[in-house]
């Protein structure tokens, strides 16, 4: 993800996400630790035919790395692309060297979860009220990847589109 497609990722995470959307000064905080020798952050855009259609990032401290998003356009959802996205963050979590990779996901997002679980992420907690202004709460779950190869399923490319850091 570079700054010029902020935008068309806030038009995205609006639609996705109305009531908690990112704002676009987050957007630039993440990104302004992303780059460098010291970057502790890996944000990257998924685009069918120069539409970009999905976006993920992850943030790492130390051993622990965090999925901070993934958005996947409402017509691409079921496609892969979810899943596609998700590994490459957790390959980024291997280059930053973290044994842990943790997220939280709404409690009434059950796609996402399933898709989580496949990559062998495990629950191991709630945040109450974590999601606002709706005050959902946040399945917290947690993926220690010294047992896993990063190659868990979904590890294939979808045609037409394409991720780009």
């Amino acid at each position: 993800m570079r700054w010029w497609d902020i935008d068309p990722v806030l038009e995205l995470e609006k639609d996705l996400f109305p009531e908690d959307a990112w704002s676009r000064g987050m957007f630039w905080s993440e990104l302004a630790h992303s780059r460098g020798s010291d970057a502790t952050r890996r944000y990257l855009v998924a685009e069918d035919a120069g539409r970009i259609v999905g976006y993920a990032g992850l943030a790492s401290s130390g051993e622990l790395a965090d999925v901070q998003t993934i958005a996947v356009a409402r017509d691409q959802q079921g496609t892969g692309l979810g899943a596609l996205l998700l590994t490459e963050l957790l390959k980024a979590a291997t280059a930053f060297e973290c044994s842990e990779v943790m997220l939280e996901c709404r409690v009434d997002n059950v796609r996402a979860q399933k898709l989580y679980e496949r990559f062998g992420f495990e629950p191991i907690g709630f945040r109450r009220g974590y999601y606002q202004p709706g005050n959902v709460d946040a399945l917290v779950m947690r993926l220690t990847t010294e047992s896993n190869s990063g190659s868990a399923a979904g590890s294939s490319s979808v045609q037409g589109t394409e991720t780009n850091d």
